[in-house]
């Protein structure tokens, strides 16, 4: 009897203590996002204008080093700092499949042309 308490007790003790580092590290990842990617805290959108749409979104990213929150597929994502840097937008693939890139003149952002004619801008918040 003796025996089978100074086995279990230890076992016991061990097995809390793995719990309670379980636990935490869950606490500590909760909330945190993976290494290179994005999601969005908060999307705006404005349709009092006619035919006009305006909406802002604020993404929160996880980048990695010599990247930052940018745009790829109409969807927040990790890119190239140096896209970024040099206002170079469509580079990193801001549109989505079948619409067309072209930077605005003043470099301030990019528009996203769909097959139909629909214009999509895009100005950055830097």
């Amino acid at each position: 009897m003796q025996l089978l308490r100074g086995v279990w007790a230890p076992s016991a003790a061990a097995g809390c203590v793995l719990l309670l580092l379980l636990l935490h590290g869950h606490v500590l990842r909760e909330g945190q996002l993976a290494a290179g990617s994005c999601e969005i805290v908060l999307l705006d959108r404005d349709s009092s204008q006619p035919r006009r749409t305006i909406a802002r979104q604020t993404a929160r990213c996880a980048c990695r080093k010599g990247q930052i929150a940018g745009t790829t597929r109409a969807r927040p994502a990790c890119v190239d700092v140096h896209i970024v840097w040099t206002r170079r937008w469509c580079e990193m693939t801001p549109c989505l499949d079948q619409e067309g890139c072209d930077l605005l003149v003043n470099r301030s952002g990019w528009t996203c042309t769909q097959p139909g004619g629909r214009v999509k801008t895009t100005t950055s918040g830097m």
